[in-house]
């Protein structure tokens, strides 16, 4: 075997071997963003997010000093849990397994390479092929989504992303300057979504089925193009010359389920996949991180729509929000060009009082933006197809804008000491401002085309607030409050980038925070919002971490907040991506209320195996499913050299899957 080149370990915990296929090692190239454009932490008045009158480091301009030691997050609360979240939290570990609370069980539903279909072979980690992958469940599962078939919730479909593929841990004797058909193929196949009916028993349990349901969507499978940009000259290529069809969908990373029962799910880190962007010289390239000559696993030897040189449009043709709809496996899926052309981490949808639809977005790279969108149209009640096929379509003509935050309200009083006010609230204010509605363009010097194309452009140009990786966003399910997830930002403070300003994002940010946004009066439609700091992550044993303002002897430490979902009583559920950076801890997920005397009282509810990632949590009545997302990669492992043998145990290899956990004869936290 070809050894790979390692680099040094993420700053941000996590294995130089994942950046290299998830993202391209974008954390170790320039940031794309050079806009002068404010930073948040530059807008945030100059105290702490420690409402007892802790000081941050950073507040005399240095680097905030974290603790590498955390605490274990056992200690009991001082009051009564809030109702969902009565268990036990696990304390930090870097176990091969997953791990849950006392009087609780776990189970792997479904895993890379299990088949969907009759007719799929079973999985020989030795004998892969790219037919066989077509028809079984893809790598490196992400989103997911558990969508009732039948009024008693038994009957369910299952669907996930599948964010990227890691070769070398796929393939035994990998050599990444020579990957064979074969072996492309493979990924191509093991790339997209599944759709998956799954029963679920009495005391939560799911198993998957054969179904009709079932469904694989690949790098390979058939998209529309809709909305204002479909048919661009910017779209088209020589093999699709009408700019509205579109082979695959690459890096899905979050998503959503609408109100109307389809998924949305987000084009990521599509940059990676294109070959020779250095040929064509073009700045708008650049601005989206597509830059150099060969990629790292090589597609543009094998399609030439992977080479930019040959095909300069094709990359235009990723970076979309996809629509499917999982209950017609007939259906061809769509790419909603209305939302805008980025690096989405997710889309989640929330209908307005007037039936317009709203839809928020991440942009998850450093120093990026927060997105909205409204439909112009009103959504259609009801079940049939004739409702379904109008819903699928609000989507595709509305306005879509970005955030501009400022910092705090005249009505915040500062008492001088650097400290928040006694509420702990920020107060700070912010404006979505618009960037294009149909064929309209509200921004100078570009057309609205280029707008959706091109929209980190635009956003640039009208002053959008730099972020540090927004990643999940979801809306609270009675209130109505935003929660963000900032996942980190490494380069924070570094020698001609942006500096430090209390109370986060802070120099060298690992950690990452989690932002409240209240729309005013509560308003999905309006275009101004409240901003406050929910959690600042971190070792709550250091002093620039921040949990709402509760005892932070007795929450858990958390790293890198990714994706976000709400239980049925209104807890917030986190998902973290790079725990690692909290001293090898492995992954997990936690819960914590965001009201009432416990708000910020965060647990663990699981940890994941080592060199994995927490992602896609669904919180149900009576089951949690994760996906657990490349288990065993960690510097120096490959398929030659596994660093995990879960779930199978013994000598197997490593298998990305979905796990269900459940509390026999009882509810989730109850």
């Amino acid at each position: 075997m070809r050894h790979l080149p390692l680099l040094a370990n993420h700053p941000a915990g996590r294995a130089a071997v994942t950046c290299r296929y998830r993202c391209g090692d974008a954390c170790f190239h320039d940031v794309p963003n050079t806009s002068g454009n404010p930073y948040f932490g530059d807008l945030v008045d100059r105290r702490t997010a420690l409402k007892a009158g802790v000081v941050v480091a950073a507040l005399a301009g240095g680097a905030a000093t974290t603790a590498t030691t955390a605490t274990t997050g056992t200690a009991a609360a001082a009051g009564p849990a809030p109702r969902g979240l009565d268990f036990d939290p696990v304390a930090p570990n870097a176990l091969d397994a997953v791990v849950v609370p006392d009087g609780y069980r776990h189970e792997v539903v479904i895993r890379w390479g299990d088949p969907l279909f009759p007719d799929a072979p079973e999985f020989d980690f030795d004998h892969q092929t790219a037919a066989a992958q077509a028809r079984q469940f893809g790598y490196n599962c992400d989103f997911a989504a558990l969508l009732p078939l039948d009024p008693t919730g038994r009957v369910n479909l299952l669907v996930t992303n599948h964010e990227y593929t890691g070769e070398p841990f796929m393939f035994r004797g990998y050599d990444e300057s020579r990957p064979t058909r074969e072996q492309v193929e493979i990924a191509w196949a093991a790339h997209g979504l599944s759709v998956v009916r799954v029963d679920q028993a009495r005391d939560g349990r799911l198993t998957p089925r054969f179904s009709p349901y079932n469904r694989r969507v690949t790098a390979t499978t058939e998209f529309r193009v809709t909305g204002p940009a479909a048919g661009s000259d910017l779209l088209k290529t020589s093999a699709d010359p009408t700019g509205a069809r579109v082979l695959g969908t690459l890096n899905n990373c979050a998503g959503g389920v609408t109100p109307w029962g389809t998924i949305l799910s987000g084009e990521e880190n599509f940059n990676q996949y294109f070959a020779n962007a250095d040929a064509l010289a073009d700045p708008r390239l650049t601005r989206y991180g597509v830059t150099g000559t060969e990629t790292t696993r090589k597609w543009e030897r094998f399609d030439p729509r992977f080479d930019l040189a040959r095909e300069p449009h094709e990359v235009n043709r990723f970076g979309w929000v996809i629509e499917l709809d999982p209950t017609d496996p007939g259906s061809t899926p769509v790419k909603h060009t209305a939302l805008g052309r980025f690096k989405h981490e997710c889309a989640n949808v929330r209908v307005a009082a007037d039936g317009r639809v709203v839809a928020y977005s991440g942009d998850d790279e450093r120093f990026e933006y927060i997105y909205k969108f409204v439909s112009t149209g009103r959504v259609r009640k009801g079940d049939s197809k004739a409702a379904r096929r109008h819903n699928m379509t609000l989507l595709d003509d509305g306005t879509l804008y970005v955030a501009r935050f400022t910092g705090d309200s005249p009505a915040a009083e500062i008492d001088g000491t650097g400290t928040l006010p006694a509420d702990g609230k920020f107060d700070g204010r912010g404006e979505w401002v618009p960037l294009a509605s149909g064929d309209r363009s509200f921004v100078p010097g570009m057309s609205a085309e280029e707008v959706y194309v091109f929209t980190r452009l635009a956003a640039d140009r009208v002053g959008a607030t730099k972020m540090d990786r927004p990643e999940d966003i979801q809306t609270h399910p009675r209130t109505g409050v935003v929660y963000c997830a900032l996942s980190n930002n490494v380069d924070r403070g570094k020698a001609g980038k942006e500096g430090p300003t209390e109370p986060n994002p802070r120099v060298n940010n690992k950690h990452g925070q989690v932002l409240e946004l209240t729309e005013r009066g509560g308003d999905p439609l309006s275009l101004a919002f409240t901003w406050n700091l929910m959690l600042v992550c971190g070792d709550p044993a250091s002093p620039d971490t921040y949990f709402a303002g509760y005892d932070k002897t007795r929450v858990s430490p958390i790293s890198s907040p990714d994706n976000v979902a709400f239980d049925r009583h209104g807890n917030l559920w986190i998902s973290s991506d790079s725990a690692g950076a909290l001293g090898g801890h492995n992954d997990g997920l936690y819960a914590v209320p965001v009201s009432g005397p416990e708000r910020g009282h965060l647990k663990a509810f699981l940890t994941v195996p080592r060199g994995a990632e927490t992602c896609g949590p669904v919180i149900g009545e009576r089951v949690v499913t994760v996906c657990v997302q490349h288990p065993g990669e960690v510097d120096g492992a490959s398929a030659d050299n596994p660093a995990s043998h879960w779930p199978d145990g013994g000598d197997s290899q490593p298998r990305p899957s979905v796990v269900a956990v459940w509390r026999e004869g009882r509810r989730i936290g109850e």
